[in-house]
C-alpha cells in the first residue's frame, strides 16, 4: 500500500475528469457482497458439478484452486488499476486509460454481451429453483414465465437506488454462505459416504486414453467460477474511499469464494452415495439427490430456497455491474443513443436507463431460446465465458505495456515492485486459459465443436463493424492512453492535500 495521503473521493474523480453523480453509500463490505454474489460459488458449484465430475472426475477439485491462484493475480493487477482509476464501468474506462478509445470499444463490447447473455443463463437456469421450491413442473413455459419474473424483480429492485443494491446483496452474500459453507461443512463432516483419497481416484473417467486429457478438459469447473470480482470496480463512483476500499473488495471476493467452492464441491463428491454413476455421467442432475439423501425433504427444502435467493441476488448483481459499463461506455459518447443512456435518475441516482437495457436485452433472449430449439440457451452461452476472459485479458495487456512505457500507479494501492511480475503472470495464466476455452471439442458436430469461437467471432465482427462504420471513437473526446499524466497529476494532488492537512 502507498502512505500517500489520499485524495477526497470528489477531488479523484475531478483528476480523473469526471463530476460526482451518484449517492456513495456503498461499503466495503457491501462492495465484496456485490462481487461475491455476482461471482457466486452457488450457482458455479451446482451448474457445473456434474460436467466436471464427469470429464474430469473428483481430481476436478483441484481446478478451483488453480484457477482461483490465477484469478488471484489477475485481481492484483485490477486493484492497482482500479486504485488509480476509480470510475464507473470497470472494463472499459480501465482500458481506455491504459490504452486507448478503439482498444477499449473492443473490450467493451465484448464484455457486455457475455455479461448480457450470463445475466439471462443464471436467470434460466435459477428458473429450476423456482419450480423446485412452489412444487410446479418445470416445462419450456415455467421457465420462460420464471426468468421473466426473475429479471423484472431484479429490475425493481435495482431501481430503488444503491442502498438497496447493497441490502440485497448483503442478503445474497447471507444466503451464498449458508447455502456454500454451512451445508459443504454438513456434508463433510456428518454425511460423509466417501474416502479423501477419492480426489486421487481418477473413476476410470479416463477410459483408454490418458487422464491428463480428461483433466485438461474439466478445466470449466474452474474457468467458469472465478469471475465476477471486478463487478466491485463497475460501481466505483457508488462507493466511499473507493480507492482502497475496491482493490480489497475484490481480493476477498476472490478468497472467500475459493473456499466457498472448494468445500461446497467436495462436501457434494463426499456425500454423493453414487459416486460412481455421476461419474459415468448416468446422472446429470446429481445434486438434489445427495440433498435430499443428507438434509431430508424439509432441510433439501430450505435449501432451495436459499438458493433462490442466491440465485435471485446473482441476476440483481449482475444488471447493476452491467447497466454502470453500460452507462459508463455512453458517458463518453461510444454508444447509439448515449445521451439517453447516460441518463441518471435525480431521485434514486442509478443510471435508469442502462438498467432498462440491462434487463431488457435478456428478455429479448429468454423469449428467443423459449421459441428456438433446446440447445439454444448452451450455444449462445457458450461465447460468455470465453468472451469474459478475453476482456479481463485486454485490462492486464494494457497494464503491462504501460508499466513498460514507466507508468508507476498512483492509487493508494500499490504492489510496488512486484507490480511488473504479478503483471506477467497474470498474462501468462490469462492466455492459458484462453487457449484451454478455446480448444474445440470432439463430438464431430461442427456446430457444437466451434461454438465458443464462433459466438466470440460473431460478437467481435459486429463490434468491429460499428467500430469502423460509425467511428464511435472520432466522436468521443473523454481522456484516453493517460496512465502516465495521471498518475502524476494524482501524486501532485496528493502533495497539496498533504500540505494542507
Amino acid at each position: 500500500m502507498n502512505s500517500q495521503h489520499d485524495l477526497q473521493d470528489g477531488n479523484h474523480l475531478a483528476v480523473l475528469g469526471y463530476e460526482q453523480s451518484f449517492d456513495r453509500s456503498m461499503s466495503l463490505w457491501a462492495n465484496f457482497a456485490l462481487g461475491f454474489t455476482y461471482l457466486s460459488p452457488l450457482v458455479g458449484v451446482y451448474s457445473l458439478f456434474a460436467l466436471a465430475m464427469a470429464t474430469g472426475g473428483p481430481p476436478s477439485v483441484f481446478w478451483i484452486l488453480i484457477v482461483a491462484a490465477g484469478q488471484f493475480l489477475v485481481s492484483l493487477v485490477f486493484g492497482e488499476v482500479v486504485s488509480q482509476y476509480p470510475i464507473h464501468g470497470g472494463i472499459y474506462p480501465w482500458t481506455r486509460r491504459l490504452w486507448g478509445k478503439r482498444y477499449a470499444w473492443m473490450a467493451a463490447w465484448i464484455y457486455i454481451w457475455a455479461m448480457i447473455v450470463t445475466i439471462t443463463s443464471v436467470a434460466q437456469f435459477g428458473s429450476g429453483f423456482v419450480a423446485s421450491t412452489f412444487n410446479v413442473e418445470l416445462t419450456e413455459v415455467t421457465t420462460f414465465w420464471f426468468a421473466t419474473a426473475m429479471l423484472l424483480i431484479a429490475l425493481l429492485l435495482n431501481f430503488s437506488g444503491t442502498k438497496m443494491l447493497a441490502r440485497i446483496a448483503r442478503i445474497g452474500l447471507a444466503a451464498e454462505l449458508i447455502g456454500v459453507i454451512a451445508v459443504g461443512f454438513y456434508l463433510l463432516v456428518f454425511k460423509r459416504e466417501q474416502p479423501f483419497s477419492v480426489f486421487f481416484d481418477t473413476m476410470g473417467v479416463e477410459g483408454d486414453g490418458s487422464y491428463g486429457v480428461a483433466f485438461m478438459g474439466a478445466a470449466l469447473a474452474g474457468l467458469f467460477l472465478f469471475y465476477g470480482f471486478e463487478a466491485c470496480g463497475d460501481v466505483a463512483e457508488e462507493v466511499s474511499n473507493p480507492a482502497r476500499r475496491i482493490p480489497k473488495a475484490m481480493m476477498m471476493t476472490i478468497l472467500v469464494g475459493g473456499v466457498s467452492a472448494l468445500i461446497s464441491f467436495t462436501g457434494y463428491v463426499l456425500a454423493a452415495p453414487n459416486l460412481q454413476e455421476i461419474v459415468n455421467g448416468e446422472d446429470v442432475d446429481p445434486i438434489p439427490a445427495i440433498l435430499e439423501a443428507a438434509l431430508g425433504t424439509v432441510g433439501s427444502k430450505i435449501f432451495l430456497v436459499v438458493a433462490l435467493t442466491a440465485f435471485l441476488s446473482c441476476v440483481l448483481s449482475l444488471q447493476a455491474a452491467a447497466s454502470r459499463l453500460i452507462y459508463s461506455f455512453a458517458r463518453d459518447g461510444m454508444l447509439p443513443g448515449h445521451r439517453w443512456l447516460s441518463k441518471v435518475s435525480a431521485r434514486n441516482k442509478v443510471p435508469s436507463n442502462a438498467l432498462l437495457v440491462a434487463c431488457s436485452i435478456p428478455l429479448l433472449l429468454c423469449v428467443f431460446i423459449y421459441f428456438g430449439p433446446e440447445t439454444l440457451l448452451t450455444q449462445i452461452t457458450s461465447f460468455a465465458i470465453l468472451g469474459v476472459y478475453v476482456s479481463f485479458q485486454s485490462v492486464v495487456l494494457a497494464a503491462l505495456r504501460q508499466r513498460l512505457r514507466g507508468w508507476k500507479p498512483a492509487g493508494p494501492f500499490s504492489l510496488g515492485a512486484a507490480g511488473l511480475l504479478v503483471n506477467i503472470l497474470a498474462l501468462a495464466y490469462g492466455i492459458f486459459a484462453m487457449v484451454l476455452l478455446s480448444v474445440p471439442g470432439s463430438s464431430g458436430d461442427f456446430l457444437a465443436d466451434w461454438i465458443v469461437l464462433i459466438g466470440l467471432g460473431i460478437v467481435a465482427g459486429t463490434g468491429a463493424l460499428y467500430l469502423f462504420i460509425a467511428r464511435p471513437d472520432a466522436k468521443s473526446d473523454a481522456p484516453s492512453n493517460d496512465a502516465i499524466e495521471v498518475a502524476d497529476k494524482l501524486r501532485a494532488a496528493q502533495r497539496v492535500a498533504a500540505t494542507m492537512d
